[in-house]
């Protein structure tokens, strides 16, 4: 069985009141393979048991909706694990917050997007790096579902840029090299609509959004009504909305060598 070790990035006290940004990965592991079994950590909470650390096949640092970026004073507990993570040397994934986190820990920088917050879908996506096993299931155009009012500003030396857009140019980037290997994007691959409606209603940063859970709650009930967040049906299935999840698992799973850019 695959041990997957999921890293929430909310506060305890966010957690407490029923925002866990890991849930949505369990779920989503689930869906895709019965033989996962997926195991939540706190890092703001305590830090990472090494016990798990050495049993685990892989790591993941999810979303967060705390008030701080993850280069803020705050956010050291999850600098901090995600040493932990990198001194093991397994495979990490990092989604939004995760992403963020990984770009700040291996020398790159984070920012407030300039163009204010991305909501709903992650727009018109670039397969930069085409051959990238990570977009492998991925096409140049799609949707994800999004929400993220940060974003990596400089990417790491080294770091090797896979999705982009127009709204934020990092949408997903690998860093490989020296033991480390580490594949994420800003945009959410584990989300559904209705994940994405409950975030909003409440906890964090992520708050006043009601027009736009009203869409998410409509799409969850027909998934037709996604050209109203500008995006569309078969963004939604599961192949598609989970693809760079699909193609972690894979590497996970298979140990693969490590992706040499061109």
């Amino acid at each position: 069985m695959t041990l997957i070790l999921i890293c929430e990035g909310n506060s305890p006290d966010l957690v407490a009141r029923g925002h866990s940004w890991g849930a949505p990965f369990v779920r989503t592991f689930a869906a895709l393979n019965a033989e996962i079994d997926c195991r939540m950590v706190h890092p703001y909470a305590e830090p990472i048991p090494a016990a798990l650390l050495e049993e685990a096949d892989g790591i993941v640092f999810t979303g967060a909706g705390v008030q701080w970026s993850v280069d803020a004073a705050e956010a050291a507990p999850q600098r901090a694990s995600f040493e932990q993570a990198l001194e093991a040397e397994k495979p990490i994934w990092g989604s939004c917050n995760g992403m963020q986190l990984a770009a700040v820990m291996l020398g790159g920088s984070v920012r407030c997007s300039p163009n204010g917050l991305e909501s709903g879908f992650a727009h018109d996506l670039e397969r930069v790096a085409q051959e990238h096993p990570m977009v492998s299931g991925r096409k140049s155009g799609d949707g994800v579902l999004c929400i993220h009012r940060d974003e990596v500003g400089n990417l790491p030396d080294g770091a090797e840029l896979v999705v982009s857009n127009s709204h934020s140019p990092v949408q997903g980037f690998a860093y490989e090299r020296g033991g480390v290997r580490f594949w994420g994007t800003q945009y959410h691959p584990e989300l559904t609509p209705s994940a994405l409606a409950g975030y909003l209603r409440g906890g964090g940063i992520f708050q006043g959004f009601e027009r736009l859970t009203e869409d998410l709650d409509a799409i969850s009930a027909d998934p037709e009504s996604a050209d109203r967040l500008g995006g569309r049906p078969e963004f939604l299935l599961q192949e598609r909305r989970a693809a760079e999840l699909i193609a972690w698992m894979a590497l996970v799973e298979r140990r693969a060598p490590f992706h040499t850019a061109a």
